[in-house]
């Protein structure tokens, strides 16, 4: 192609065009890649080039009938008609897609300029051809116009069928761009119904957790209700045992107060005993004192015997 170095370089991910449905983007580059502008001095034409390996990506011709357009802050688009398709590309930063939305501008006015001159070139060769009575067969001309740049703006049929794919091709993007603003709303619709999802599913989650744990507790209210009813089956029975024990405690009470006032007797009988021992034991010991006394005079008196026989 007789390409000379680069004239701009950038680095984005490149898109193409679903062919099939004409509405989604397909990735053509697994990662970003080179993107550059080169100028063809065979032909004097522009073209965007990037190739991802071996393997030549975008190899589009930059027309003045071509528009570059931003779709979003990261994000733009054109349409190709000769590669009857529309490429997209998607930079890591808003100033890197506005830097290369000049560029498209200034060489598609380099492209258009060059338009010009080729035009007021071939009309100048024309002139110059009736001039001098030489006639250039129709056949040569146009195949001298395709050899050298097939952008010309003398092909006038290609031209016509260029920019009829142009616009229709204009028309399809931006039906695809309301239609992908539509599926973003779409998108975005259902991420929050995701979201209300979630927090409903969450909502649930807890309620099940508090179901579980309010059942436990019912089972807890349960057995202790059951636990209660046998309780008041015995009810009865304990009531019956208590009757008994109090008839039991009260004829204890009663004989405890027998057995207090037998005490009591006893106590005063034996407290009468203890006196009349008492005064027993006086009497007892007055008596023998006055037994001790008679001994003393008998033995007095057995003393006064002995000697009466003793001196008789």
């Amino acid at each position: 192609l007789g390409l000379e170095q680069p004239i701009f370089t950038t680095r984005a991910h490149v898109f193409q065009i679903d062919p099939t449905t004409k509405k989604n983007w397909v990735p053509a580059s697994k990662q970003a890649v080179t993107v550059s502008y080169f100028y063809d001095s065979t032909r004097n034409s522009y073209r965007i080039i990037s190739v991802d390996g071996s393997k030549v990506i975008i190899n589009s011709t930059i027309t003045p009938n071509m528009n570059f357009t931003k779709t979003s802050q990261k994000f733009g688009q054109w349409a190709d008609s000769r590669a009857n398709t529309v490429f997209g590309l998607g930079f890591a930063s808003e100033q890197q897609l506005s830097k290369f939305a000049e560029k498209f501008q200034e060489v598609k006015e380099a492209a258009k300029l060059a338009r010009e001159k080729s035009q007021e070139k071939m009309e100048t060769s024309s002139d110059q051809s009736q001039e001098s009575g030489r006639e250039t067969p129709s056949g040569n001309q146009a195949s001298s116009i395709n050899g050298t740049d097939d952008e010309k703006i003398s092909h006038v049929p290609e031209n016509t069928e260029a920019n009829s794919n142009a616009e229709s091709w204009k028309s399809k993007v931006m039906q695809s761009q309301d239609e992908n603003n539509q599926l973003r709303n779409k998108i975005s619709e259902l991420e929050d119904q995701c979201k209300e999802v979630n927090l409903e599913r969450e909502r649930n989650t807890q309620l099940s957790l508090r179901i579980q744990e309010l059942e436990a507790d019912l089972q807890e209210k349960e057995q202790e209700l059951e636990d209660l009813r046998k309780q008041a089956e015995t009810i009865p029975q304990l009531m019956a045992k208590c009757e008994s024990v109090t008839a039991k405690l009260q004829a204890a009470e009663t004989a405890s107060r027998d057995l207090s006032e037998k005490m009591t007797l006893l106590q005063s009988e034996i407290d009468d005993s203890q006196h009349k021992q008492k005064n027993m034991k006086t009497e007892l010991k007055k008596f023998m004192d006055v037994l001790d006394g008679k001994i003393d005079e008998l033995h007095e008196v057995c003393q006064g015997i002995s000697k009466l026989g003793i001196d008789n």
